[in-house]
């Protein structure tokens, strides 16, 4: 099986760096007419700098907005509109199922997609993978797109700006890197673009989780303090931690989940979506739920368990049912998230042993007991 490493054409992150679309796009050749899929909140935030930026360089953006569901309803309706304005570029602005909607739109119409990301909290934008959901929240698929991005645009001004629930979502996400990553390189498993891990993958998978111990805590607590003061609390120190967790978020956990694998806790993720208690959680939250219900499940040594669970609670992920909303679960609610978690063709299975459904359920229980303390 030959090893196969997937990326981005272009990634740029920094202060105020949106105001630099028009230019980056052009530097690599993209056309317009520009459909740009956003949220209100991005609109509200940057459309200005989009029309600034993109209407002199003759790119003639039109904002479409986003409905809240990567799901094939939303993705139809904005291939409608991209075919209406004569589209040679999707732009996706917002958060990861926003992008995640613009990237299935750009591949349906054979077009070129730019990230661009106005929270860190999903490795979402760098990917050519979008996840789609039901009208009601449950995961479907995982679609994959012959294309990358061509840029992905991270101005770090907006992320800071944006509510810490989201970076630390993005944590949550970021944390389960590494682990996926050393379980499909243990099975031998094949990654979403047809390959097996290059040395280059498994490295950067690492350093997410390097990343994620020695700055998650201090960009949390740079970007609370920005946030209170306006900015003014930023220092260098402060700043260089949080742009390293805003790279680990995006970059090195999206470049190191598509070129290195997933596994049991994305699995569990997906197994989560089943249970309406917890669709209020972040992408990141359940993911870091499962990343700790996946160790539990590979019976990993006691103290990488307890460093695992030591940063997520240093930052504020959940490690238990009732704070990602199931308290009180009851068995069968749990056999059908365990049973939606090992179905056929789930990346539960890129485990280095065979896995079943009693078997997750076993694991989610021993780390609901082991985040209560127990």
């Amino acid at each position: 099986m030959a090893e196969v490493f997937a990326a981005p054409s272009r990634y740029v992150q920094g202060p105020g760096v949106a105001a630099t679309l028009g230019d980056e796009m052009t530097r690599l050749g993209l056309e317009g007419p520009v459909l740009i899929l956003a949220g209100a909140s991005a609109v509200r935030r940057l459309g200005a700098i989009w029309e600034q930026s993109l209407g002199p360089a003759g790119f003639a953006p039109t904002i479409h907005p986003f409905g809240g569901e990567c799901s094939r309803r939303e993705i139809a309706a904005v291939a409608d509109a991209a075919r209406g304005l004569a589209a040679r570029t999707i732009v996706g602005a917002g958060g990861g199922k926003a992008i995640d909607t613009a990237r299935a739109v750009a591949a349906e119409l054979d077009l070129d997609i730019v990230s661009l990301p106005t929270i860190a909290s999903t490795d979402a934008p760098t990917s050519a993978i979008s996840v789609i959901y039901s009208d009601e929240g449950v995961v479907e698929e995982s679609r994959l797109h012959p294309r990358n991005p061509a840029l992905v645009l991270v101005d770090t001004d907006v992320i800071l700006a944006a509510p810490e629930r989201y970076l630390v979502a993005g944590m949550g996400d970021a944390l389960s890197t590494w682990f996926e990553a050393r379980a499909c390189a243990r099975s031998g498993a094949t990654h979403s673009r047809g390959g097996t891990p290059t040395r280059a993958a498994l490295a950067l998978a690492e350093l997410c989780w390097k990343t994620l111990r020695a700055d998650g805590t201090a960009a949390l607590a740079a970007q609370r303090a920005a946030n209170q003061t306006g900015g003014r609390a930023m220092d260098a120190g402060a700043r260089g931690a949080f742009e390293r967790i805003v790279e680990a978020n995006t970059l090195l956990s999206g470049l190191g989940f598509e070129s290195a694998g997933l596994a049991a806790a994305h699995g569990i993720h997906n197994g989560l979506t089943v249970a309406p208690g917890c669709h209020a959680a972040l992408h990141g939250e359940k993911v870091a739920f499962g990343t700790f219900a996946q160790l539990c499940l590979e019976d990993a040594p006691a103290g990488e368990i307890a460093e695992v669970l030591a940063f997520c609670r240093s930052v504020g992920l959940p490690v238990t049912l009732r704070q990602l909303g199931l308290g009180g679960i009851d068995g069968g609610l749990l056999q059908q998230i365990a049973t939606r978690a090992v179905q056929t063709g789930e990346v539960t299975h890129n485990e280095p042993f065979p896995v079943t459904a009693a078997m997750v359920e076993g694991a989610i229980r021993r780390a609901d007991a082991v985040g209560q303390g127990g």
